[in-house]
């Protein structure tokens, strides 16, 4: 099977859908993910069919499947606060039947900050919102995050995502992204990743992965702090990442790259051939800034 591999690319007013392949294409990359809108707020265009169309004959012309194409829910949704359970759930469904009229089938989502609630009632208005946002009838599968566990975030290990999992009734509907950064700084050494695969199985089930974002850490190992690096960069390291990425249990699940931008240049493409190629290129940024 081919590695599925991609990154975060943009969603923009003029080109929507046709301009995230494009950008995709452009890295060498068989899959991507992107917001419909800037996560910071509510502002969003309406879905343009016609360029809808578009970007899916590219996508058929140049071996993209939809199903391994990733939105992310904004940030703006804290399924974890209560006190804005209407504007989450509102919103959360709007996000759906966005990612829906795109064709794609997987919206990754932050299981949210308690806020001072604490870690209980935080997850149960978690599994709350998510009830009501989630219909039968949705054609999209929500992913939870593994949180770095910064200030009162959720989803910091799998126990916690097990917790909202198991408060779902529509658990056809639900499913996991693993994020390497989030791991790292929540705790988990990634050089025993075989481990980490076996607890997930154990504790949540393989079943329900979905996606996993690849990105390396500024951070040391449970500092709590979500920073991400370029790959290879980081405290993880180019070898750790490269397990993880070829392991044969997740085969068939798209990565993604979310690491940062050096100076105003995507780094994708050249991350995307070091991983292809298996081969840690030390000089990356100074290429990228060539």
């Amino acid at each position: 099977m081919e590695l599925i591999i991609g990154s975060h690319v943009s969603f923009t007013k003029d080109e929507q859908l046709l301009g995230s392949v494009k950008e995709t294409l452009s890295y060498n990359a068989n899959t991507f993910m992107f917001y419909t809108g800037a996560p910071q707020n509510t502002k969003r265009a309406s879905i343009d069919e016609k360029l809808t169309t578009q970007a899916l004959k590219l996508m058929k012309d140049n071996n993209i499947d939809i199903k391994n194409v990733v939105v992310h829910a904004p940030y703006i949704i804290n399924l974890a606060n209560s006190s804005n359970f209407d504007f989450n759930v509102r919103f959360l469904k709007e996000e759906i039947t966005r990612t829906e009229k795109l064709g794609v089938k997987k919206l990754v989502i932050h299981p949210g900050s308690h806020v001072g609630f604490g870690i209980d009632v935080g997850i149960q208005n978690v599994i709350d919102s998510l009830n009501s946002a989630i219909s039968d009838n949705d054609d999209v599968v929500i992913c939870l995050e593994t949180m770095a566990g910064k200030g009162t975030e959720l989803g910091r290990n799998f126990d916690e995502l097990k917790q909202i999992i198991d408060g779902i009734k529509l658990k056809d509907k639900i499913g996991v992204c693993l994020d390497t950064c989030h791991l790292n700084d929540a705790g988990y050494d990634l050089k025993n990743f075989a481990s980490i695969l076996d607890e997930f199985d154990k504790i949540i089930g393989l079943k329900y992965l979905e996606v996993i974002h690849v990105n390396d850490s500024k951070n040391n190992l449970g500092s709590r702090k979500d920073r991400h690096e370029n790959i290879g960069i980081g405290t993880i390291g180019f070898d750790t990442l490269i397990n993880i990425i070829y392991n044969d249990k997740i085969k068939g699940v798209p990565k993604i790259l979310e690491t940062p931008y050096v100076g105003i240049k995507a780094p994708y493409k050249y991350e995307i051939e070091m991983i292809k190629n298996k081969k840690f290129n030390g000089d990356l940024i100074n290429d990228i800034l060539k």
